[in-house]
């Protein structure tokens, strides 16, 4: 018996990359990516794939049922940036998606499930440097607020119902494959895609605001290995810290000029400056180390080679 996974928001930053290594890993058949429209792009057309409304549950049952799932990973939501546009609908989507989610395993039609949460959940008054796992929780934001909340609802499903529900709080994420998805810490993305185009970037943060940073092929490696631990190694159920570099816009240009000397950077910092202060500039992840023996590979000067290699 093979493990059969859906993939909710297979489209997006993370899911895209998430759906090629779980197909590698558990046979294309075997992976079900979804999402809200189909677009005409590798992850629909490498296996099969679903059109479906992460905001509705029947449409959610019926994949689960059709397809025999066991494991679903929710990657649907709405980012930090964005969120803050449109606030009412980021909270419908960030939390009604997993009370779906949620619902299917304590129903047990479902097995286990993956819900990822985010350095957001931190807000303005949580010690900034090496926030710790256990600490002050006052988000700012709307991505913030729906993500904390989050992580009490899957905390308590587990302590209630006996969910298996998995959670890591993602950093920033730096991926070449995909375009960056309405995040504020996306600059760190665009940056790479405008030194090799323009050869200079407007930067929409000051140069010197530090934030915890993931290059993407970490932040897959951790997704699959959190779920693929034994599940008396998982002792945290609302969700994990999670980190492996922090820099500031300086840095980052600084080492772009290693490969692009030309490359200039000017700061115009907009509304997401002010998200972004209300964010940690390092985390502690001991506690994901200890547990499921977390490591990172990637750290600024690898991860920089990488992207203008791939971007290149």
């Amino acid at each position: 018996m093979s493990t059969k996974i859906l993939i909710i928001g297979a489209c997006g930053q993370i899911g895209t990359e998430l759906t090629h290594k779980l197909r590698k890993i558990y046979g294309t058949e075997n992976v079900i990516a979804s999402d809200i429209r189909k677009l005409n792009n590798d992850v629909v057309n490498s296996g099969p794939f679903e059109v479906v409304n992460a905001l509705d549950f029947n449409q959610i049952e019926h994949l689960v049922e059709i397809h025999q799932i066991d494991e679903i990973y929710l990657m649907a939501a709405l980012l930090s940036a964005t969120a803050e546009k449109n606030p009412a609908f980021a909270w419908d989507l960030n939390m009604n998606s997993l009370f779906h989610v949620l619902n299917l395993a304590k129903a047990k039609k479902i097995k286990k499930i993956f819900w990822p949460s985010s350095i957001a959940v931190f807000g303005p008054t949580t010690p900034k440097e090496n926030t710790p796992q256990y600490t002050i929780m006052e988000p700012s934001t709307v991505y913030g607020i729906s993500k904390q909340a989050g992580e009490r609802w899957c905390e308590y499903y587990h302590n209630i119902f006996g969910v298996d529900v998995r959670s890591i709080r993602y950093p920033g994420l730096i991926s070449w494959s995909t375009p960056p998805g309405g995040g504020t810490t996306d600059y760190a993305v665009d940056i790479f895609h405008k030194a090799i185009s323009d050869k200079t970037y407007e930067c929409f943060l000051s140069s010197e605001t530090k934030m915890p940073m993931m290059y993407m092929d970490d932040a897959i490696a951790a997704t699959i290995q959190i779920m693929q631990a034994p599940v008396e190694q998982i002792k945290i159920h609302s969700s994990y810290n999670l980190a492996a570099m922090s820099f500031t816009p300086t840095e980052i240009a600084a080492e772009i000029k290693k490969h692009i000397p030309e490359f200039t950077v000017t700061y115009k910092p907009d509304f997401r400056q002010k998200i972004a202060d209300s964010w940690p500039a390092s985390i502690d992840d001991s506690e994901a180390r200890k547990d499921w023996n977390w490591k990172h590979k990637f750290d600024l000067e690898s991860m920089t080679v990488d992207m203008l290699e791939h971007l290149k």
